[in-house]
């Protein structure tokens, strides 16, 4: 099982900015703040932001892809927006999607240094199935 998930970014102050705002549907709070890393989560750090100021933007083929999880539609639906209104890139709305087990709702975007995030969750009916 995953613990907690770390991404590079090169703008510190920035990114912080940005994940408060898109982390905030998923009920994601800034828990530790250091002068090169920043953590959200909602009691211990789950998504680190480590400084990489030297970085160059993530090409749209490569990278990690980190998938957070949702309570709702309407949190991913809000998690999306809220990252297009502050500077990130859409690479998927919000939506069903079809698993190998299970259906699901998500959306993905690119945060403003390229790092492809997806949030998900599965609704109810298709949970119970």
């Amino acid at each position: 099982m995953i613990d907690h998930v770390s991404i590079a970014v090169r703008d510190l102050t920035a990114s912080a900015q940005f994940y408060q705002r898109v982390v905030a549907p998923l009920g994601l709070v800034r828990l530790v703040e250091t002068a090169d890393r920043i953590a959200f989560g909602a009691s211990y750090p789950e998504l680190w932001l480590n400084a990489r100021p030297q970085m160059k933007p993530i090409a749209p083929d490569v990278g990690a892809h980190v998938c957070l999880r949702a309570r709702s539609t309407e949190a991913v639906d809000r998690f999306h927006a809220a990252a297009l209104a502050h500077g990130g890139s859409d690479d998927g709305a919000p939506g069903l999607r079809q698993a190998t087990q299970v259906t699901y709702y998500a959306a993905f975007v690119r945060d403003p240094d390229g790092n492809r995030i997806e949030v998900m969750t599965v609704p109810r009916a298709q949970a119970q199935q």
